[in-house]
């Protein structure tokens, strides 16, 4: 049986569209593009356009980004009619999103930077909404991935720029099926890709079961009009994966079909918050619902959820303690409200309120409550209900209360289900894992204490004493351990860690330690930390649930010890830094709070010391370690471990989780409880020595098409170089992750370092040629594949380790230098970050470098060196393009602070001959990337 072809795929998939609802059209390039557009745009809208009208339409189409064209799509296009009068064109029905125009065609030409024929485009009121590209059965969806990317940069914007208001793309080769939000390339991730799935998270990859679900055309409408979410703080579309839209279903069919509570189980780093806001973006169109109000935790309030939430509704989160704003908003026409659980319970339970309040205890309303597992909620929920007679409650938890892990208090032991009623939807952590939403754990178990008193070679619990576990000896010992494999833990502190500690007394002593250790120079790690300094601060400890720790309440008890201490740490803090946090009042600590977080996510931070901030609701994808040195359990063992397994980019394998105390049972009791009694293969990674089996296995492949390094050199076709490059990026992936292994050493590898240097080399030789030929018409098969580049740069090598090698160098004898030299020029070749650089550092070496004296300082000479070549490179490209120097000077400065590549207009606005304007767009463009690599070469990996 032969393997169906890319054609038969796409004359498959038409057919089949055409009977879920899609009109067959034929629109071969953008004069019929536009031609049907006025026809369509008619229809929709009932009226007729005369030719200048619809020159009007269009041209306002044609203006703005693709994030302001999405705004564009769901607003209403006004123009001036012949007769005078203004008119109005509807470009999608959002509120009955069925009653639209659907069209489907295919190998639509487009002709921008080059000529591209687009495989089968879906057309909404004559408007390209969805975009599904193509591959033949045992391709990579990766390469049709990169091939829309390549769309984009060719000829997306082309002409009147309509394919800029493509809202989902869909990829396939058949067996495999995504889809995703449409952005700018520089914003596309191949893991913001998404699989479609039924309600129960089976998932739907096969491209006919995937059309008949997602591509029918009230779902796709709907999909767009109620499910791509415009993100104004980062200018992005977002569209929700299947789990938010069952989950956003659910909660709207149960508020408008019965008064019954509900909650949602979706695992922690799953997106709850996109979901929630999304639900209260639907609730509040609804006539039904007087508000919907959104309740949140105070300390989950950082910079980011602030920012994300006042996106999504401008106003909306008033961070302060002032709950006069809150009951200011339940009084106005606010239709959703952001508030906090502190001050939703003052705003009901202060007389000073009443007045307010008491008139709308009987209005419809719903709150949604996020991290419903929290247990202060308990007496809330309690204030709640009694209060309000007309409310519908929702929760979204990651790790529910179940009676397994129900804390008791003043109310007895309730469980989510007791709270909040009937389970709406789940997604639990191995479903996220399975659809790589997040990533599996690497745990490890160091011990700390050697007794004779073992069952099974595992510690037993009755050790775990405050006289042992808080000895300054196994504390230092923990210390020294961090140090270290800290660097093998984070790429070489690429990533962040947190350390959740047992409490404040062994923070403090934790963070002597580090700061004793790097005042003697043994690391030179940025560890930061915050604590609670109220008086029962320990308390939350005692089951291993991680509740507790929230802001300081002044008017309770404080411990002047442990506020002391902390303020001591913020002062090397503000040190760090130059910020001037304290304990002083609530709002410098809440300050403080923030900024800690904020540097965390911004790798500024190394390791930030917690007792149990930061364990629950703290988001920080850069993050990958926690070292634990505490109890936990259930839900506050998942819910710390989570901080860990945010998907961030290739190299971030796994979550790394270090435990300095026997946390095994536990561990596997939290996996059952919150996913399955078999799910522990699915949640942590297999132990080291199978990696290395997965690593045999992939140099084997490896080996079988190209026997030693020297044959890559006699690949003769580009589809012999494709199965190289991918089966030695296996070996890279696997690589990555044992690597990360405290027990990683080349000695345990089939394959030693040099050689897997030497195929390295090869990999990224062909990495550079597809680069150079990416001014070529011809496209290569080569140009669609990722080469996850990012996993081939070794830690720590950059421009400064030459130098300091260059260093070391003087006064050794010839033979010395030579072999120096040469260890040099293997780096030079196999370090990706180097190549570009390769050149420059040659020549200094061949001319300058043997006129250094004796004892004189390498890096001096070399920084001088590295300046005059910095400014000849601008000076030369400033010259070959016609750009002002200064103004060039400007824009890259505005590069590396946004990094953010210019735009167009940046660059064609520091021009001192403005280009023809059918000229200006790949002129930029070729300037663009010349100050790319101008960063690459003189900015990137030079400390």
């Amino acid at each position: 049986m032969t393997t169906q072809t890319e054609q038969q795929l796409e004359n498959a998939l038409i057919a089949q569209l055409e009977t879920l609802g899609w009109s067959s059209v034929a629109i071969p390039d953008e004069a019929a593009l536009l031609a049907n557009l006025k026809t369509q745009l008619e229809i929709h809208n009932k009226t007729t356009l005369s030719d200048s009208e619809f020159k009007q339409i269009v041209n306002k189409l044609a203006r703005g980004n693709i994030f302001e064209k999405a705004k564009t799509l769901r607003d209403k296009v006004d123009f001036a009619r012949d007769d005078g009068t203004t008119g109005y064109i509807e470009l999608i029905n959002q509120i009955q999103w069925c009653k639209n125009q659907y069209q489907v065609t295919h190998q639509v030409t487009m002709t921008g930077k080059y000529t591209n024929r687009y495989d089968v485009t879906l057309l909404v009121n004559g408007l390209p909404l969805a975009q599904i590209e193509l591959k033949r059965r045992g391709l990579e969806m990766k390469e049709a991935f990169n091939q829309t990317n390549r769309y984009h940069r060719h000829s997306f914007a082309a002409g009147m720029g309509l394919f800029n208001y493509v809202q989902l793309f869909v990829i396939s080769n058949g067996v495999n099926t995504r889809y995703y939000a449409n952005n700018p390339v520089k914003d596309r991730d191949y893991k913001q890709t998404f699989t479609w799935a039924k309600i129960d998270n089976s998932r739907i990859s096969q491209l006919a079961e995937f059309a008949e679900f997602f591509l029918e055309p009230c779902q796709l409408s709907k999909m767009i009009t109620k499910y791509v979410v415009l993100n104004e703080s980062s200018q992005q579309l977002m569209v929700l994966r299947p789990y938010q839209f069952y989950a956003v279903e659910a909660i709207v069919n149960q508020v408008q079909n019965t008064q019954k509570n509900g909650y949602i189980w979706h695992t922690t780093g799953s997106g709850k918050t996109l979901t929630s806001f999304k639900t209260a973006q639907i609730l509040t169109q609804s006539p039904h619902v007087h508000k919907v109000v959104f309740v949140v935790d105070r300390k989950d309030l950082d910079f980011q959820t602030i920012r994300e939430f006042n996106a999504f509704q401008e106003g909306s989160v008033d961070a302060t303690n002032n709950t006069g704003q809150l009951v200011k908003q339940f009084g106005d026409a606010t239709p959703l409200i952001v508030t906090t659980l502190q001050k939703l319970n003052t705003a009901i339970s202060k007389e000073r309120h009443k007045a307010v309040m008491e008139g709308l205890r009987d209005k419809r309303m719903v709150f949604i409550f996020d991290e419903c597992h929290r247990s202060q909620f308990g007496e809330t929920h309690k204030r709640i209900t009694e209060y309000f007679d007309n409310v519908q409650m929702f929760g979204f938890t990651g790790t529910p209360i179940f009676a397994d892990n129900a804390a008791k208090n003043a109310l007895g032991k309730r469980t989510t289900k007791d709270l909040f009623g009937q389970q709406l939807h789940s997604y639990v952590i191995t479903d996220a894992i399975r659809d790589e939403n997040v990533l599996k754990f690497s745990v490890e178990y160091i011990r700390t204490v050697k007794r004779k008193d073992l069952v099974d070679d595992i510690e037993v619990e009755a050790i775990n004493t405050a006289e042992v576990m808080e000895a300054p000896e196994r504390l230092e010992k923990i210390v020294d351990y961090v140090i270290a494999n800290h660097g093998r833990k984070t790429h070489a502190r690429e990533f962040t860690a947190i350390m959740a500690v047992a409490n404040v007394k062994s923070l403090i002593a934790y963070y002597e330690l580090f700061r004793a250790k790097k005042e003697a120079g043994e690391h030179n790690l940025r560890v930061g930390t915050i604590f609670s300094y109220q008086a029962n601060e320990e308390d939350a400890d005692a089951d291993g649930m991680g509740a507790g720790d929230d802001m300081p309440d002044e008017s309770k008890p404080v411990n002047k010890h442990s506020r002391e201490k902390l303020d001591e740490f913020i002062a090397d803090y503000n040190a760090m830094f130059g910020s001037n946090y304290s304990t002083k009042d609530s709002r410098l600590f809440y300050g403080y709070y923030k900024d800690i977080g904020k540097r965390v996510k911004k790798r500024e931070i190394d390791i930030l010391l917690v007792v149990n901030m930061f364990l629950t609701g703290f988001d920080s994808k850069p993050l990958n370690t926690i070292y634990v040195d505490k109890n936990l359990r259930y839900h506050g063992l998942l819910q710390a471990f989570s901080r860990t397994n945010r998907i961030y980019g290739t190299k971030k394998s796994q979550g790394n989780v270090v435990c300095f105390r026997n946390l095994k049972p536990a561990t596997d009791e939290a996996i059952r409880l919150f996913a399955d009694k078999n799910a522990q293969e699915d949640i942590i990674l297999e132990p080291y020595d199978d990696y290395l089996e997965k690593f045999k296995e992939a140099v084997a492949k490896l080996l079988a098409i190209v026997p030693d390094v020297d044959a890559v050199d006699g690949l003769e076709t580009e589809a012999d170089e494709a199965r190289f490059i991918q089966a030695f990026r296996e070996v890279i992936r696997i690589k990555n992750v044992l690597s990360c292994f405290t027990e990683f050493s080349f000695e345990d590898l089939p394959m030693d370092e040099q050689t897997f240097a030497d195929f390295r080399s090869k990999y990224l030789d062909l990495y550079d040629k597809v680069r150079s030929d990416h001014e070529k018409e011809k496209v290569s098969i080569l140009d669609d594949i990722d080469f996850e580049v990012e996993l081939i740069s070794r830690d720590k090598i950059n421009v400064s380790y030459i130098v300091n090698l260059l260093q070391d160098m003087q006064g050794k004898s010839p033979a010395e230098q030579a072999k120096v030299r040469k260890a040099i020029g293997d780096i030079l070749d196999t370090e990706a970050q180097l190549r570009s650089k390769k050149e420059l550092i040659e020549r200094f070496i061949a001319e300058n470098f043997p006129n250094i004296p004796a004892g004189g300082d390498v890096g001096a000479e070399f920084e001088t060196y590295w300046d005059e070549q910095k400014r000849d490179a601008i000076r030369k490209l400033s010259e070959d393009e016609g750009l002002d120097a200064e103004g060039l000077q400007k824009v890259i400065g505005n590069y590396l602070f946004t990094e953010k590549p210019p735009m167009r207009d940046e660059v064609i606005g520091i021009m001192e001959t403005r280009p023809k304007l059918r000229e200006r767009g790949s002129i930029a463009e070729r300037v663009i990337s010349k100050i790319k690599e101008f960063v690459e070469t003189f900015i990137d990996g030079v400390d």
